[in-house]
Order: structure tokens, then sequence, then C-alpha cells
């Protein structure tokens, strides 16, 4: 659907002038926003070696938690801030994995359990969803939020190379 969206888009709008409506177009990602990787990104990021490098010194780093916008897998035009595990890197974007406090998350496929975390105020425990990529510009991201200790990324990567072909 997705890639069929300009083709609607354009055919609603012709449609509308002929009739004199008018019909908005479609809302862009706003600035800050995470966007689902590209195939070629992933699959250039699953050859990288993974590795947890988090440093204090205002960088958003693998092993970091950040807060951004992701939009909706269903609808990517709505969202929420959330937070995303950091686990890569090139130059000023970020690629990353969204976390989730749903409890729904636990023994779900292509979700890992991580415990709780200085990320979530609450207290919650999250989970991580493995095979949705991100990518944010580093200016884009909120907050950050808190370092994944090294035994939980490790398992994290684990994960990516046991079930995604990550290295």
């Amino acid at each position: 659907m997705g890639d069929r969206l300009p083709v609607v888009a354009g055919l609603l709008r012709s449609v509308a002038a002929r009739i004199g409506g008018a019909i908005p177009s479609p809302r862009r990602p706003r600035p800050g926003t995470a966007q689902v990787a590209r195939p070629r990104q992933v699959a250039a990021l699953q050859r990288r070696q993974l590795s947890y490098a988090p440093e204090s010194d205002g960088h958003a780093d693998p092993g970091e938690i950040v807060w951004t916008w992701v939009p909706y897998e269903d609808d990517p035009r709505q969202g929420k801030d959330r937070p995303v595990l950091v686990v890569g890197r090139h130059s000023r974007t970020l690629f990353g994995l969204m976390l989730s406090s749903q409890s729904e998350r636990d023994g779900q496929r292509h979700w890992l359990a991580l415990g709780p975390g200085g990320w979530d105020r609450d207290d919650r425990p999250s989970w991580v969803r493995l095979d949705r990529v991100l990518t944010m510009r580093e200016d884009g991201i909120r907050r950050e939020g808190a370092v994944l200790d090294r035994a939980r990324f490790d398992r994290v990567g684990q994960a990516l190379r046991a079930g995604y072909g990550w290295r």
C-alpha cells in the first residue's frame, strides 16, 4: 500500500479538481521521527559486528536507550514517543529497536524480554522488538533514557544473530 499512496493521492486530487473540492496531501513524517529502515540498510547493518559502546558523551551509542517518536506499523501517520535501543550508528544516523512495556508482548514472536530499567519511570518490565529496525537522526531523539547493561545487550545480540542473520 505504501508504494501506491502517491498514485492514489494523485488520483484523488485529480478527481477533486474536476468537482471543485480539495484533498489534502498525505502527511509527511514529522522531523525527528524514526523511520523503518530500508531492506538494504538492514542488510548492511546485519553484516556489521554488533558492538556495545555506550559513552556518557551526550551522543547516542549502541547499548543506550533513547526516546523518539515512532510511527505505528499499521498507520505510519500516527505514532507515539517511545524508548528505542540503539544497536548501530552510521555518521549521524542511528539504528534502533523499539521497546514496549505491554505485558502481552511476553512470549510473542519477534519480541525479547528485557525486564525493567531506568528508561521507564514506572520501572515496568520491557520487551524489545527484534524484526523492525528503525533509523533515527541523532538530532531527532528526544532524550537519552538509560544504558542497557552489557548482559542484556548481549542477549539481544544473540537473538539477532540466531533468528535474523546478524553478525
